[in-house]
């Protein structure tokens, strides 16, 4: 760990002057302005005793606090400078109550917000009393024509926390009485932010990054987050449930503005409102249809509910707390919150949908200035939009899986779905089937276990058929796909069984065969190509959510002999050992890996292979 030195004028002036940008992340957000009753604002005074535990130099590159020549290296003038901008710690309602003293030289000279938003454990369901429980805004930095939001994550308890309004009191920050309305984080959870988000991030989805770890005694510490957009629908949500049609129409016209303005969205301001307010309704049907069929593909858990709270308005992953991945298709798994039960993958789909559903009657509420009932959009067209959408994505990312190029994949959906529909019901029925074991309690929740891997079958078959010239045999197949949850009894060659491996694998030589023909080539060319993607994408030792905790686990016992860009490096070498794009060519620099760093990258990889088909 690298130390805090006592800072001097001096030396913190010349910080600023090495670092000029972390001096626009000072509190301000234009969402305090333009949504006034979607905030509350807290003055913030500095934090002692923090050390760096991580800074990602690639981020802060992309964001534009670094220039693009800078070392990955924690220099003293840096690391002064991340501390000055965020090792701060808000002054709350309990410190205002009991009338704590802090200087002049220690608080801050703006305000930091914390936003408000719908949350499902609340009391008071509609948004009045929840939303950023431990979470204040830093604000915002522009940077080659994108403006990121920045969070942090442990600067203290704010009145919008479940503690709070459950208690009816306000708590002192760090409170050991009470775990999250003590509005602390901690390295741990960092670190598993951090390690899982960029391995999201580098296969294409969307999710919150980490900037930094700033790290107290007792494992406590404030994490850093960052994305373009950190609006959710949680946030829209809350002044729907109100009837609050002013506040409504500035979050929904705020959100609108950035995504044009990040260039996500063409420039719609010009447009008539139903035009406007069209266009987001569609985007977010697009966006929660398209994610929330990848989450199903991928294996993904994300806590989807009415609230819209755990995910962000793109359909990007936030809040890790709640994120799996599994290694098989375990869509019976739920997460036990001690109150109620999670949803389950397969049903993340509706939850999705009903998120669609809220939005229509966001966009009919403003455009009319009279709330219906949500009952009234249960028929609406973008429902219908978002089945489609739900569909054509499902149907692209199983392409994907097998290993046919993205812009030859056209030529199956527009003139062969029905062979890819046989062959998607063919795959549909091993990947769902569960062991005769039934319903367990695991750690955190109860499950039902997948006992076949499909990525394994995608892999290999087409390497057989490539030596054999014809597909292989029901026993071989059964052996392929078998995991270490199936027992005898699971892997039986029933009649049925055998129907679905011969349909199976004949679908699939078809789907081969009409490419080869439409792109003018031998089947072995095609099959040759398939094995060389299908190699990557279906990576035998893929990360799970298990995996991730045990590597996090293995990090934080070796932290006190690892300086912060050890770290930084360890992440950077194992998200390059989970990439699964195979258009993504990427070429590692180690030459600066300690033998130690060398060590530990091989233990997560066992860590990995260890736990490739868990939860």
């Amino acid at each position: 760990m690298i130390n805090t030195a006592k800072k001097t004028k001096g030396t913190t002036d010349e910080a600023k002057k090495a670092y000029p940008m972390f001096a626009k992340i000072n509190g301000e957000h234009p969402f305090k302005t333009q949504v006034p009753d979607g905030r509350l604002e807290y003055r913030a005074r500095t934090k002692k005793g923090g050390k760096i535990a991580f800074f990602n130099y690639e981020l802060a590159k992309l964001m534009g606090l670094l220039p693009k020549e800078h070392p990955s290296e924690l220099t003293p003038e840096l690391e002064k400078q991340i501390l000055e901008t965020f090792s701060l710690q808000i002054i709350n309602e309990w410190d205002i109550e009991n009338q704590v003293k802090f200087t002049e030289e220690e608080i801050r000279p703006n305000t930091y917000m914390a936003t408000r938003y719908l949350q499902l454990q609340h009391p008071d369901k509609t948004g009045r009393t929840s939303g950023d429980g431990r979470t204040m805004w830093n604000g915002t930095i522009r940077h080659q024509g994108v403006t990121w939001d920045i969070s942090s994550c442990g600067t203290g308890g704010t009145r919008l926390s479940p503690a709070v309004n459950i208690n009816k009191k306000f708590f002192q920050t760090g409170d050991p009485s009470i775990s999250y309305g003590c509005g602390c984080s901690e390295v741990g959870e960092g670190l598993e932010t951090l390690f899982f988000s960029e391995v999201l991030g580098k296969n294409k989805l969307r999710t919150e990054r980490l900037l930094a770890i700033v790290e107290y005694d007792k494992g406590l510490a404030i994490n850093v987050r960052a994305y373009p957009n950190l609006m959710r629908p949680s946030h829209f949500f809350g002044h729907l449930k109100q009837g609050n049609l002013k506040a409504l129409k500035q979050v929904t016209d705020y959100y609108i503005e950035r995504q044009v303005l990040n260039g996500d969205w063409p420039d719609i301001r010009s447009r008539s409102p139903a035009e406007r307010y069209g266009q987001l309704l569609e985007r977010v049907c697009r966006a929660f249809a398209e994610t929330t069929a990848r989450f199903e593909d991928e294996y993904i858990f994300c806590w989807l509910d009415w609230d819209g709270d755990n995910i962000l308005m793109d359909g990007g992953i936030i809040d890790y707390g709640s994120i799996r991945q599994f290694g098989l298709f375990h869509s019976e798994y739920r997460y036990d919150d001690v109150q109620r039960f999670s949803t389950t993958i397969l049903e993340q789909k509706q939850k999705a949908r009903y998120t669609v559903q809220c939005f229509a009657q966001v966009v009919d509420f403003i455009l009319h200035k009279k709330k219906r009932p949500l009952g009234d959009f249960r028929n609406h067209p973008v429902l219908r939009k978002f089945d489609q959408v739900f569909e054509e994505a499902k149907y692209r990312n199983l392409l994907h899986k097998i290993g046919i190029r993205e812009k030859n994949a056209d030529i199956i959906l527009k003139n062969h779905l029905n062979e890819l529909r046989v062959f998607r019901r063919a795959y549909t029925y091993f990947e769902r089937a569960k062991s005769q074991r039934g319903t367990y309690k695991v750690a955190d929740g109860i499950n039902r276990d997948a006992v076949f891997c499909m990525r394994d079958i995608l892999r290999e078959l087409p390497q057989m058929i490539l030596t054999r010239g014809d597909i292989i045999s029901p026993d071989e197949f059964t052996e392929i796909i078998r995991s270490s949850y199936a027992k005898k009894a699971d892997l039986r060659l029933t009649a049925m069984r055998r129907h679905q491996i011969d349909r199976f694998q004949k679908s699939y030589l078809k789907l081969m065969d009409l490419m080869a023909r439409a792109l003018k080539k031998e089947r072995a060319q095609v099959l040759i190509d398939v094995t060389m993607r299908s190699s990557v994408i279906n990576k035998y030792d893929r990360v799970t959510g298990d995996s991730i905790t045990h590597v996090v686990d293995k990090v934080a016992r070796c932290r006190p002999k690892l300086k912060p860009d050890e770290i930084y490096h360890l992440m950077k070498g194992f998200s390059h050992y989970q990439n699964l794009d195979p258009d993504l060519v990427e070429n590692e620099d180690t030459s600066g890996d300690s033998s130690r760093q060398r060590n530990m990258l091989r233990g997560m990889a066992d860590i990995v292979r260890d736990c490739r088909e868990g939860l």
